[in-house]
C-alpha cells in the first residue's frame, strides 16, 4: 500500500466518523521520544522515519512538522507522498495550530488517538482555535482500520538494575518524592513518562528498540504506590520485591478506571506535557490538579556518585571500542569495501568487545560524504553509500553498559580534504572546545552557555539547526531533560540551571546540503569548581574519550587557548585509554594525539 492509498483510508475513516482534522504525532501513550513498533503511526501514514514529528491530514490536504535535524530527511522522504513539509521554527512556517486555524470551516471536528497527545497539547490548541467553535474527538485511533498488518504492542520481560549500578535503593528513592509531594500538598503522584518509572523503580525492559523501558503507568500515594503494567512482563521474584517496596502491581489497561475513582478533594500532580489527555480527562473534576514537571525529572538528571563513577568507566570502555573503530576506518578504507552499514556492524563488533557492553542507545549515524549533512541520517540498504578515501565519514553512536550509557559523535577524515572542509571541521571544533571548557556559577542555565558553542560560527555567518546539548540517562533515555544547551527559547519550557552530577551532551556541528556534514560531541559531567565570595563556580568534565581528528585542523584558524584545550584533552584521552591497547594500537593513538602547534 502506498503512501497515498494509506491517507486515502484514514480520509474515509474520517468522513464516516465526520473529523474534519486528523492529528498523528510521533508519540506513544506516554510521550516518549522513540517508540515501539505498535506506536509507528505518523511513519506509517507519511513514510517519514524521523524520530519527531506531527502529521495532519484533512480531507484536501496533509502536512507535516519537524524540526531542523530532519529538513533534509524529510525532504526526501515526503516527496511525491502528497503530504507538504512544514519547516518547523522556520520564518514564514505556520505552526500546526495556526495552520488549522487558517484552513478550518466553523465547528469543525479535530480528530486524534486522545492517549498520544499531551494534557497541554490539547488546552493549547483548543486556545488557539477557540474562535471557531471546534469539537474536539479523543477516542479517535484511525490507523487500526488502514494499517491491517499493525505490530502487537511490546511486552519484553522487565529487569531489576541492581543498586551498585543505580546508587540508591528503589525505597529511598520513593520517599525522596514523597517529600517532593509532602512539600506541594499533593496526595498522589501520576507519572507517565517511561524512563521516571524505570529510573525511579530501579527497573529496566525492552519494550523500545534501544530504550531500556517497558509500557507502564504509577500512580504514586502517600502510603502505596501502584504500578501499571502488562503482568506476563514481570516475573514472581521482581513481583515479591516490588511488593516488599510498598509498590501494587495492577494491570496496564486499569489506569483510566483508578484515577476516576480518587476521592474528591484530593490534589493529584501530574506533568501535562507528559501525561496524556485520555488519562488526564479521566480525573474527576471534583480532584484538584497540580500541573507542573515531575519532581522525578530534576532527581533522575542529578547522577548519583555511584552513577557518576560508573559513566566514566563506561566511556573508558566506550572510548577504547570508537578508537579502535577510528583507527580500522582509516587504515583499511580505499583497500577493501566499507559500506555505511559495514562501519555500523563494525563499530558494534568493537563495542561487544568490552566488559558491561549490553546494545546501542539509538541507531547508530553513519553518514558519508553528502549524507553527514542529513543531521540524523541513518543508512538504509537503499541509502548505503561506499567509504572512499577522501572526504568525511560522521559517526554519532552510542551504547547502553552497565555502568551507564553514552553518545559520542566523531567526523573522520578519510583522506584527502578540501580547504573547506577543513575549515569548517576547525570552526565547530573550536566551538566545541570552547563550551567544555566553560566555568560559570551555579544558577546558570544551558541558554546562557550555547553561545560558546555556536560564537565561532556565528563570527562567521553559520550556524546550525538543532541544540547543542542534551542530557543523557543512566541505562535509560539517550536524550533525558529537563537540562540542555539552546539558544533559542521554548514557550513551554524556562531555562534549567545546570546543576553539579547531571551529564549533558556538547555537540555543535556545520552542515553542507549536497556535499558534507560536520559534527563533534562529547558527553561533559557538570562538577564543582571554586567558590568565592560571588558564589559557588560549576565547571565540565569530559565523559568522552576519543581523539579528534588531527588531519582536519587548520591550527592557524585557532587561538592559543584553544589549542592548548585540545593538547590537553587529547593527554587525557592517551593517558586514560593506553593502558586498555595493544602496544601497535596504543602507538596508533600516541600520533594521533600528537601536539598540535599553531604554526604547523
Amino acid at each position: 500500500m502506498t503512501i497515498k492509498e494509506r491517507l486515502a483510508g484514514v480520509r474515509r475513516e474520517m468522513a464516516r466518523r465526520g473529523v474534519d482534522a486528523y492529528i498523528v504525532p510521533t508519540e506513544d501513550f506516554h510521550g516518549s521520544e522513540y517508540v515501539g513498533a505498535y506506536f509507528k503511526v505518523r511513519e506509517y501514514l507519511s513514510g517519514f522515519t524521523g524520530s519527531a514529528g506531527t502529521l495532519l491530514v484533512m480531507m484536501q490536504q496533509a502536512a507535516l512538522w519537524t524540526d531542523g535535524r530532519y529538513f533534509l530527511q524529510a525532504k526526501e522522504q515526503l516527496n511525491g507522498s502528497g503530504i507538504d513539509l512544514m519547516c518547523a521554527g522556520e520564518s514564514g512556517v505556520p505552526t500546526l495550530a495556526d495552520y488549522l486555524k487558517q484552513h478550518l470551516r466553523e465547528r469543525a471536528v479535530v480528530g486524534f488517538d486522545g492517549r498520544t497527545v499531551s494534557s497541554r497539547f490539547v488546552k493549547k490548541l483548543s486556545d488557539k482555535l477557540q474562535g471557531k467553535q471546534v469539537t474536539f474527538a479523543g477516542g479517535e485511533d484511525l490507523a487500526d482500520p488502514v494499517w491491517t498488518e499493525r505490530p502487537r504492542m511490546a511486552c519484553e520481560p522487565v529487569w531489576e538494575l541492581e543498586e551498585s549500578f543505580a546508587g540508591s535503593t528503589r525505597e529511598d528513592k520513593i520517599s525522596a518524592v514523597r517529600g517532593k509531594m509532602a512539600e506541594q500538598g499533593a496526595d498522589a503522584l501520576l507519572l507517565s513518562a517511561l524512563d521516571e518509572i524505570a529510573w525511579l523503580l530501579n527497573l529496566r525492559g525492552g519494550d523500545i528498540q534501544y530504550t531500556p523501558v517497558f509500557l507502564s503507568y504509577l500512580l504514586l500515594r502517600r502510603t502505596d504506590a501502584l504500578l501499571f503494567v502488562q503482568g506476563e512482563a514481570v516475573g514472581s521474584e521482581l513481583r515479591e520485591k516490588l511488593c516488599e517496596a510498598g509498590v501494587t502491581l495492577t494491570p496496564y489497561g486499569a489506569i483510566e478506571q483508578e484515577l476516576e475513582r480518587i476521592p474528591a478533594g484530593q490534589t493529584v500532580w501530574f506533568d501535562d506535557t507528559k501525561v496524556n489527555e485520555r488519562l488526564a480527562g479521566s480525573l474527576p473534576v471534583s480532584v484538584k490538579r497540580l500541573e507542573k514537571p515531575s519532581p522525578v525529572e530534576r532527581l533522575k538528571a542529578v547522577k548519583t556518585p555511584a552513577e557518576q563513577r560508573n559513566m566514566e568507566q563506561a566511556h573508558i570502555r566506550d572510548g577504547v571500542a570508537v578508537t579502535r573503530f577510528i583507527r580500522w576506518v582509516k587504515e583499511n578504507v580505499g583497500t577493501q569495501k566499507i559500506t555505511e552499514l559495514g562501519a555500523a556492524k563494525k563499530l558494534e563488533e568493537f563495542r561487544k568487545e568490552e566488559e558491561g557492553y549490553l546494545c546501542p542507545s539509538f541507531a547508530p549515524i553513519i553518514a558519508y560524504g553528502a549524507h553527514g549533512a542529513v543531521v540524523h541520517y541513518e543508512p538504509t540498504l537503499e541509502t548505503d553509500a561506499v567509504l572512499l578515501p577522501k572526504s568525511f565519514c560522521l559517526a554519532d553512536t552510542g551504547g547502553h553498559y552497565w555502568q551507564g550509557t553514552t553518545d559520542i559523535t566523531r567526523t573522520i577524515a578519510l583522506g584527502a580534504l578540501t580547504e573547506e572542509e577543513k575549515r569548517m571541521y576547525t570552526l565547530a571544533l573550536r566551538g566545541h572546545l570552547n563550551l567544555g571548557a566553560a566555568v560559570f556559577l551555579q544558577g546558570t542555565g544551558g541558554q546562557n552557555l550555547d553561545v560558546l558553542a555556536r560564537g565561532p560560527l556565528w563570527e562567521n555567518g553559520l550556524d546550525y539547526r538543532h541544540g547543542t546539548g542534551h542530557g543523557v540517562g543512566y541505562l535509560l533515555n539517550v536524550h533525558e531533560g529537563p537540562q540542555r544547551f539552546h539558544w533559542r527559547t521554548l514557550p513551554e519550557s524556562d531555562s534549567v540551571p545546570i546543576e553539579e552530577g547531571m551529564v549533558i551532551s556538547n555537540e555543535p556541528g556545520l552542515y553542507m546540503e549536497g556535499r558534507f556534514g560536520i559534527r563533534h560531541e562529547n558527553l561533559l559531567l557538570c562538577c564543582k569548581a571554586e567558590k568565592t565570595e560571588y558564589g559557588q563556580f560549576l565547571k565540565f568534565k569530559n565523559l568522552t574519550m576519543v581523539p579528534f581528528d588531527r588531519e582536519a585542523i587548520v591550527p592557524s584558524l585557532m587561538t592559543e587557548r584553544e589549542l592548548t584545550l585540545l593538547n590537553h584533552y587529547h593527554k587525557i584521552v592517551y593517558d586514560t585509554l593506553a593502558p586498555h591497547l595493544s602496544e601497535e594500537e596504543g602507538a596508533w593513538l600516541l600520533e594521533a594525539v600528537r601536539e598540535i602547534k599553531r604554526q604547523q
